[in-house]
């Protein structure tokens, strides 16, 4: 019996994208590679740099002209700037339109949320970082408690680490359950289950 084809991630990143946004997710999605086949893009393609100094190789965005699979896009300090890249957001929403699945980590969904793809949609974000990317949109039905948020294709989820438990879900929709808890052996993680609560709530400052 042939094994399914694996499934296209496309990773979004900026300059100071947050490592940890990115990189969790990616070892959770591309532990075993026959399932997912993972590659990086930028608005402009080339090398992009976040602040630890990780130098990524990354193919353009426009190369994406029939969507992906799942369109995953990170947050960090760079979200601030890129907020206002109109074209960067153009495309996202054109990328988000035609991908299957698009997931988002930390201020990502800020990033997806000024495209209006999350309008009537609840969504989560960096709870630390959560007024900003609450200003961003009135119309989302922002959820401040939840460690990730599921609406139909989009998945967002809390700061940085709930990228890794968000990605552990999205695979047990994928895939079923039994999948995502041996992956989750073989890296060595405890999984948090529980979506609708974030423990990190009560060390926020909501700024």
């Amino acid at each position: 019996m042939n094994e399914p084809k694996a499934k296209n991630v496309a990773v979004l990143l900026f300059d100071n994208f947050e490592t940890l946004d990115v990189f969790g997710p990616v070892e959770v999605l591309g532990y075993k590679n026959n399932l997912f086949d993972i590659k990086f893009y930028s608005l402009s393609g080339g090398v992009v740099i976040n602040s630890h100094g990780i130098h990524i190789l990354t193919e353009k965005l426009s190369d994406l002209y029939c969507g992906t699979d799942i369109f995953l896009i990170p947050g960090g300090a760079g979200t601030r700037t890129e907020i206002n890249n109109s074209i960067l957001i153009e495309e996202i929403k054109r990328i988000s339109l035609l991908s299957n699945y698009v997931l988002t980590v930390c201020t990502g969904s800020g990033l997806l949320a000024k495209t209006g793809l999350l309008d009537n949609r609840e969504a989560t974000s960096n709870k630390r970082a959560f007024s900003w990317v609450k200003s961003i949109s009135s119309k989302v039905i922002w959820n401040s408690k939840a460690r990730w948020c599921k609406s139909d294709k989009f998945y967002t989820s809390s700061g940085v680490s709930a990228g890794i438990d968000m990605s552990f879900d999205f695979i047990s929709d994928i895939y079923g359950n039994s999948v995502a808890e041996d992956i989750a052996k073989c890296i060595e993680y405890n999984r948090i289950y529980d979506k609708e609560n974030d423990t990190f709530i009560a060390d926020s400052a909501f700024t």
